[in-house]
């Protein structure tokens, strides 16, 4: 157990506060469950950072980290549409990608590869954390309606792309495991023993 760890389950403790704040609906609700929703976020790109930077990436942290993620954003969207401000079949659309994408790499693992994050699933987390931040504040101020409505779009767009794409990488993966353990045994031939005796 080390910090970056410590970081990731921090993110999964702080998901539960997230969720009373929100539903609970006290005055100012919308300001503490951003600044939660922000703060949980932050530790994401922190635990990474540090892990790098210390050197401290462990099997544990590369289970861990992307689950922490996965239930964070998996219970913003579902509190959203608990409140409203979120239509329930993009949330599903959401939700459904990261079980599928879990699943996926659950499959991987068992079979011996894996199925790296690109560049395409970090952008979609960043506008996951800004459309669920921009549709929890447009219940206290609507001028963020819109916007957060655009995010959210953009955030099932992604979704569905990069579910494409981790969806693509599993099945060569899968493919090129499967070539291998076809792949027929060579036997090379083995040397004359010479009679050194007979000569």
């Amino acid at each position: 157990m080390n910090l970056p760890n410590i970081l990731t389950l921090v993110r999964i403790f702080l998901v539960p506060l997230l969720v009373v704040v929100l539903l609970t609906r006290t005055d100012g609700f919308e300001l503490w469950g951003v600044a939660i929703l922000l703060g949980a976020a932050a530790t994401d790109w922190l635990d990474g950072y540090l892990a790098r930077r210390r050197r401290q990436v462990t099997s544990l942290g590369v289970v861990l980290d992307p689950i922490a993620d996965k239930i964070l954003i998996s219970a913003a969207f579902i509190t959203l549409v608990e409140l409203d401000l979120a239509p329930a079949w993009m949330v599903a659309i959401i939700v459904g990608r990261e079980v599928a994408v879990s699943g996926l790499r659950a499959i991987a693992a068992a079979q011996g590869f894996s199925v790296p994050v690109s560049d395409l699933g970090k952008l979609k987390m960043v506008l996951q954390v800004c459309a669920a931040a921009l549709l929890i504040l447009s219940g206290r101020f609507e001028v963020l309606a819109a916007m957060g409505k655009v995010a959210l779009w953009l955030v099932v767009f992604f979704a569905l792309l990069s579910a494409v794409r981790y969806g693509r990488e599993f099945w060569r993966g899968l493919d090129a495991r499967l070539r291998e353990r076809r792949a027929p045994l060579v036997l090379l031939p083995r040397p004359e023993r010479r009679d050194t005796a007979a000569r």
